[in-house]
């Protein structure tokens, strides 16, 4: 089968959504499929895959308590069109197509089988979809929908009054299982996080909050926190007397994370809200290390209201100091987690998620026909005014 996939943020920059899309499409590649990948890209150099076609350069818009770095306009129309025309997929594969990026010109411009997966998860007061009364009779071209949890499956119904089918993110599960701890990093007590500590939403100054609480009791506790963002910025919230509890070490590739993962004893996810996964918290149950994360929706769900982690209360220091002390102080606690996040973390594993989502690949292809171009997009392009190009 010939698959097309879309992103709608730059493929440079780390996020999970890129990282679903790479790994999904390595994996089909892996099976035998042709696969090609169009998205943006702030630096072209920076692009690895050889399947990625790179649609121009993105801007930043704030989306959903980030950062987007999105592209849209008539020039990426353009490159959406040639794409198209030029591969004759036998399915097209859309992510975020809700969102103004390359996604919506792809659903807008094709005709034939199309599926869109959505991870956003948006409450109705920070509506995500603005243009929703322009979206819906695009989004009504999509033969299938998927979306990566129940939260995302709501976010959809609330804001475009449509269902989805419940797909997990994918994750190598063994690849994480069989990594090796990195002795540098294996401490006593050691504390875990991933995220671009600079967005508020991902928590790490409730983690640093708690920091005291937690040193009190345990004098050897280290925290190593990985992820793009300054690290002197950070420490100023902590007492100087902490500060060399904590280890910055900058933004990490997909093998030095797995050794990450294996050289923690709890992985702590404090993250405030904004996430529709979790696909750290997949990652980590693969690799064997208990969790605690905030009690968000997304992460209530993933870890099935604590039978997989530990749940504290969101944005409460305390809360996420006493569930740390608590495992801690129980090793039984903290191995039973690690015993059932193992089991748990197969159901991510894309040997199962990749064969979930090509049956709906086969559903929407159902009478089979190739992708090609509508002819009637060019005047649905012009709805948008030049103020609203990205390009």
């Amino acid at each position: 089968m010939k698959i097309g996939f879309v992103s709608p943020y730059a493929w440079d920059v780390p996020g999970g959504v890129q990282a679903h899309i790479r790994d999904l499409a390595h994996y089909y590649q892996n099976q035998g499929h042709a696969v090609s990948v169009l998205a943006p890209a702030t630096d072209e150099g920076l692009i690895t895959e050889s399947f990625v076609v790179p649609a121009g350069r993105p801007v930043a818009i704030p989306y959903n308590g980030a950062v987007a770095r999105v592209l849209f306009g008539p020039v990426a129309a353009s490159r959406v069109r040639q794409w198209i025309a030029t591969e004759e997929f036998d399915i097209l594969h859309l992510h975020e197509p809700a969102i103004p990026s390359l996604s919506l010109l792809a659903c807008s411009i094709a005709e034939g089988p199309m599926v869109g997966t959505f991870h956003v998860a948006a409450p109705r007061q920070k509506v995500a979809f603005a243009i929703a009364p322009l979206l819906e009779p695009v989004i009504e071209k999509l033969r299938a929908r998927i979306a990566v949890s129940e939260v995302a499956r709501e976010t959809l119904r609330i804001h475009l009054d449509t269902d989805a089918v419940v797909i997990p993110n994918g994750i190598g599960a063994n690849f994480f299982a069989d990594a090796k701890p990195n002795p540098d990093w294996r401490k006593p007590r050691t504390i875990g996080f991933i995220g671009r500590f600079s967005e508020p939403r991902k928590g790490l100054g409730v983690l640093l909050e708690a920091l005291p609480n937690i040193a009190r009791i345990f004098p050897d506790v280290k925290v190593l926190i990985a992820g793009p963002g300054e690290g002197i910025e950070a420490m100023q919230s902590v007492n100087p007397a902490l500060r060399n509890k904590l280890q910055f070490l900058g933004r990490i590739n997909d093998d030095e994370k797995a050794s990450f993962l294996k050289s923690l004893d709890l992985y702590v996810a404090p993250n405030t809200g904004g996430e529709s996964f979790g696909i750290i918290l997949a990652e980590a149950m693969a690799a064997g290390v208990p969790i605690v994360a905030s009690n968000i929706p997304a992460f209530r769900h993933l870890l099935e209201e604590g039978k997989y982690g530990s749940l504290f209360e969101n944005e409460d220091a305390s809360s996420l100091a006493e569930a740390i002390i608590d495992l801690f102080k129980h090793d039984d606690k903290r191995e039973g987690l690690s015993e059932s996040g193992l089991e748990r973390a197969q159901r991510f594993d894309w040997s199962q998620v990749s064969d979930e989502i090509m049956n709906v690949f086969m559903h929407a292809r159902a009478p089979e026909e190739k992708v090609k171009l509508n002819s009637e997009t060019r005047s649905w392009t012009r709805i948008f005014s030049r103020e609203d190009e990205m390009t």
